[in-house]
């Protein structure tokens, strides 16, 4: 068992960006198998809309994360995890970590390539319109609309194997590295 008393934190902004993605991903997949088997009703266009508000949100938010990740090299692994952990896990750390900031941007893309090419236009927040990526084809649409579904499943496992990770090192290895992304309690 180690015990890291001392391990270089994540800064307050990467922190929260952290977890106002954590939480709005969340809650977007939630919201997308709910809403996907509703049948054709204003609630179900009402969540449409919001989905595809809150999915060009999280494409800004997750943009502004990897312009800060660009601009702000996050703390360096302890020397001691990085000891105690097998290489394959280090391997999964990165490729994860990768896969995860991919997806952050292919699974809103995706969604707003098939609403484009479903005919329907992308109006953020009912205020600004967005352009659209393809000309309607509902041929297209019909070929990409499962594409995001696979996609933002394949986040969800991604995002599953980060937590188990974290919760992993932090109640099995006790070696403090979740505690580098909580935010400080006062």
């Amino acid at each position: 068992m180690i015990l890291v008393t001392t391990t270089a934190r994540y800064n307050g902004f990467s922190i929260a960006l952290h977890w106002v993605l954590a939480l709005s991903l969340g809650l977007m997949f939630g919201v997308g198998l709910y809403m996907a088997d509703l049948p054709f009703s204003p609630q179900r266009l009402k969540l449409y809309n919001w989905h595809k508000w809150a999915g060009v949100t999280i494409l800004a938010l997750s943009l502004i994360r990897l312009l800060w990740r660009f601009t702000h090299r996050p703390p360096a692994l302890p020397r001691t995890v990085i000891r105690a952990m097998p290489g394959w896990q280090l391997r999964t750390y990165h490729a994860t970590h990768g896969l995860l900031y991919l997806l952050f941007f292919v699974v809103p893309l995706v969604g707003w390539v098939y609403t484009s090419a479903a005919g329907f236009s992308v109006v953020w927040f009912g205020v600004l319109p967005l352009p659209d990526f393809v000309a309607p084809d509902k041929g297209l649409a019909a070929l990409i609309k499962p594409w995001h579904g696979y996609f933002a499943f394949a986040l969800a496992g991604l995002v599953v194997l980060h937590v188990a990770a974290a919760l992993k090192h932090h109640w099995i290895d006790r070696d403090g590295l979740l505690k580098r992304m909580l935010p400080r309690l006062r």
